[in-house]
């Protein structure tokens, strides 16, 4: 069956080049008139999996929310998770109070929503009220009776033994000395001491009897002396007694307010008990210190006090709830971590330097995200969590065992050069949303085995959504929307119409709007400036023609310098006349977050060979490999067309002239092509006209990216030289739908000066650039005379005739 010739390509009309918004069912003069957008554009998908994660309460079901813009997909879902939580119960306070028995492990201590400062205040209240009430029923009239009671009581017991033995000594004939080393006992006789040389004048029987006296009462006076201690020792038990007893009745009614207000809180009875045990066990320091506050013993006892504060670390009033028009105490809260540090991630125990040494305690244990978002949601970027050492494997750590736990990063790094603090880990009941872009997802998913066991749910934000009436009308109302909470003057019908458009624009597509709406936005401040400077109350469809323009000005120093060279002859890039063998070429470069279309010269030069076609990007390493996939797909197209019962006997080399950078992609592939077949052929093409579009192996032209800015940078060469009206662009016919063109690129075209083509094979593109019919194959298997696939036939057979001639004189010099 023959092929078929295909039909002359026709121009594309003006209206196909540019979709206007359609806002006609939507009645509204400004953005005034509008009703905001209530749910997020577009984001069907995602907002499902937002509104599913939050629900379900099962382990693991954390967020990961991805998309093209990491700050609006923030944005997003912090809107969202605000909105969804707003109604749900405020969780519990925790706080940390001392642990009097290990002090170096704090308790925490779970209570009521916005209980946690009820009893922080009543500690505080308690340690003022313990500070003035301990000296003072000390320093009281009735204490101080029943002490001097117990002194006198135990001072007297003790004279009372002394004098015993004393009497007992002088009816046996001894007397008790009091020396500088001690007591000492020794003969007497009338109450006087007997000297040593009257002893020695004694009878030995008088002086045996009086050295066994003195040994007995030596012997009593001994047990007497031991006696003492015990004495001391019950008169501090009676006098600690008293102490504990005063105490108690001083502390017993304050302790009591306390309890009375918490008593439906066990574990708060609990550390008022403790309390109370370690005031009674503390009593004698506040008793020494008085009511000095200056003494080191007044020190002592502010530093016993500031034990029985409480630490609240995180309370439903005080946590960083967002503004949802719900008071904080009825909603669970919503934090962000901008910092996610491990001591922010997970709290951390802060030191103070006293006397050069570094010292803590429970009252500098510091809450962190995951404290101030328990029993709601916290919001991190998973960029910056990455970034910080240890902050993912403790969240890792954090969501595995279901309780939070402050870690010293010191420890880690073995840098801990003082004693820290281990407080109680706090039990974990928060949903854990991740943010960030589509290329940290995939690489969590790929390297870490934990990420799919605690991130089991994925929002995938769109880029875009489809342009319909319906939705234009949502854009219109998310742009009323921005504009009143921005602050921006009003923007009338015609303003919203063309950032709609400018929307379909950033999308690069007629039947698509972006849903990046953070560039939309950046246009309407800019719109909103040049209002305001011009003195005029509304935003006219003129301020963002004018605020999209200046952002491209802006933005296009290298464009402009690109274009430059061409016109000044530097990069040779023709725009009228024929060449054999040279095309124009349209590629996208992106600099900075601007993309601009550049024209680049693709020139080939064929012999006969060995059937290779040379990419000499590839060959100087220049070429990626997308674009070395698209050259060896010439080489498929070839073979698979002509001469089909020759081998290919062809050399050719194709190259960008005058590429100083790398080239990647395969949207040159057809310029590529029509370049070779002029080549092959000795057909002359047309230089008015620039080409883009990938080809298959069957010849078919593919949709390519970057449509506008190729067209835009080649109507830019062709208007500054002077458009003669033969000037155009090939491009793939299933780009059309891609087009969202300048107004100055829409007015050419539809005046005549300016042309589009839409092409859906080669032999279309080549039969407009030749200027001659690319001719079908007939029923005998030959293409027409004079075509151009029959001249490039013909070429592939001279070059095999001329490979097979080579051969065969080879083969007879061989011989020879």
């Amino acid at each position: 069956m023959g092929e078929s010739e295909p039909n002359e390509v026709a121009k594309l009309t003006a209206d196909r080049l540019y979709r206007p918004a359609d806002l006609s069912g939507l009645a509204f003069t400004t953005t005034e008139d509008l009703e905001p957008q209530p749910d997020l554009l577009g984001q069907e998908r995602a907002s499902e999996a937002i509104r599913f994660a939050t629900g379900i309460g099962e382990r693991g079901f954390n967020l990961f929310a991805i998309g093209a813009s990491a700050a609006q997909v923030r944005e997003a879902v912090g809107g969202m998770l605000r909105a969804l939580t707003a109604f749900k119960p405020c969780p519990p306070d925790w706080v940390y109070v001392n642990n009097f028995a290990t002090p170096n492990r704090p308790l925490a201590i779970s209570m009521p929503p916005g209980r946690g400062p009820e009893f922080q205040s009543a500690m505080r209240r308690l340690a003022e009220d313990l500070r003035s009430a301990l000296p003072a029923v000390f320093e009281g009239e009735d204490y101080q009776a029943r002490r001097s009671a117990i002194e006198t009581q135990f001072r007297s017991r003790g004279e009372r033994a002394f004098q015993a033995l004393g009497e007992k000594a002088a009816a046996k004939e001894t007397a008790i000395l009091r020396t500088p080393a001690g007591f000492a006992v020794a003969p007497a006789r009338g109450g006087k001491v007997v000297p040593a040389e009257e002893f020695n004048t004694w009878p030995e029987e008088q002086r045996r009897a009086a050295q066994a006296s003195v040994q007995e009462i030596e012997h009593e006076l001994e047990q007497t002396l031991r006696g003492i201690p015990r004495i001391e020792k019950e008169r501090r038990d009676a006098v600690r007694a008293l102490d504990r007893e005063v105490a108690s009745f001083a502390i017993g009614q304050l302790i009591e307010e306390v309890h009375a207000h918490f008593a439906d809180l066990p574990k708060i009875a609990a550390h008022l008990e403790a309390v109370r045990a370690d005031i009674l066990d503390n009593t004698q320091l506040f008793v020494a210190a008085g009511a000095e506050e200056e003494t080191p013993l007044a020190s002592l006892r502010t530093a016993l006090l500031d034990r029985y504060q409480v630490n609240v670390l995180v309370t439903c009033g005080s946590a960083d709830v967002h503004r949802n028009g719900h008071a904080p105490a009825v909603a669970a809260p919503v934090v962000e971590e901008l910092h996610p540090t491990l001591g922010n991630l997970v709290g951390r125990t802060e030191y103070l330097s006293q006397q050069g040494v570094l010292v803590t305690n429970f009252m500098l244990i510091k809450a962190g995200a995951l404290h101030r978002a328990n029993g709601g949601a916290v919001l991190i970027d998973a960029r910056s969590l990455l970034s910080e050492p240890f902050s993912w494997p403790a969240l890792k750590r954090a969501l595995t065992r279901g309780e939070i736990l402050i870690e010293d990063p010191g420890r880690f790094l073995g840098l801990a050069m003082t004693a820290t603090l281990e407080p109680d880990p706090i039990p974990l009941d928060v949903k854990v949303v991740l943010f960030g872009e589509r290329v940290l997802y995939y690489l969590l998913a790929s390297l870490d085995p934990d990420f799919a066991t605690l991130f089991k749910v994925l929002a995938d934000f769109e880029d875009d959504t489809p342009r319909t009436q319906a939705s234009e009308a949502a854009m219109a109302r998310l742009i009323g929307g921005i504009v009143r909470s921005a602050g921006f003057h009003p923007f009338d019908r015609g303003a919203v119409a063309r950032l709609i458009e400018h929307a379909a624009r950033l999308a690069d597509d007629q039947v698509k709007l972006t849903l990046l709406v953070e560039r939309v936005r950046d246009a309407m401040a800019e719109a909103d400036y040049l209002a305001r400077g011009a003195g005029r109350a509304v935003v006219t469809r003129a301020d963002v023609g004018a605020a999209i323009r200046q952002q491209i000005r802006r933005s296009a120093r290298i464009e402009d310098r690109s274009r430059e060279m061409i016109l000044r002859g530097i990069a040779l890039v023709d725009t009228e006349g024929r060449r054999i063998g040279q095309v124009n070429g349209l590629s996208v470069m992106m600099m900075g977050g601007h993309a601009f279309g550049r024209p680049s010269r693709i020139t080939c030069r064929v012999r006969p060979g060995g059937g290779k076609i040379v990419d000499i990007e590839r060959e100087v390493a220049l070429g990626g490999p997308l674009h070395s996939k698209g050259v060896l797909i010439l080489s498929g197209f070839l073979a698979g067309r002509y001469a089909l019962d020759q081998p290919m006997s062809l050399y050719a080399s194709l190259v960008f002239e005058q590429s100083y950078g790398g080239v990647d992609g395969d949207s040159a592939s057809s310029a590529e092509l029509y370049a070779l077949l002029s080549a092959l052929g000795e057909i002359p093409l047309r230089q008015d006209l620039a080409i883009t579009g990938s080809v298959n192996q069957h010849g078919i032209v593919q949709a390519i990216g970057g449509v506008n800015e190729k067209i835009e940078g080649f109507f830019d060469v062709c208007a500054a030289r002077g458009l003669s009206g033969s000037e155009g662009v090939l491009i793939p016919a299933s780009n059309v739908q891609h087009l969202m063109l300048r107004e100055d690129v829409v007015d050419a075209c539809a005046s005549g000066r300016f042309a589009i083509y839409p092409i859906t094979t080669i032999d279309e593109g080549i039969a407009l650039l030749a200027g001659q019919p690319a001719g079908a194959r007939g029923a005998d298997g030959a293409y027409p005379e004079g075509s151009v696939n029959r001249r490039v036939e013909e070429r592939l057979r001279q070059f095999a005739e001329i490979r097979r001639k080579a051969a065969e004189e080879t083969e007879e010099r061989a011989k020879a």
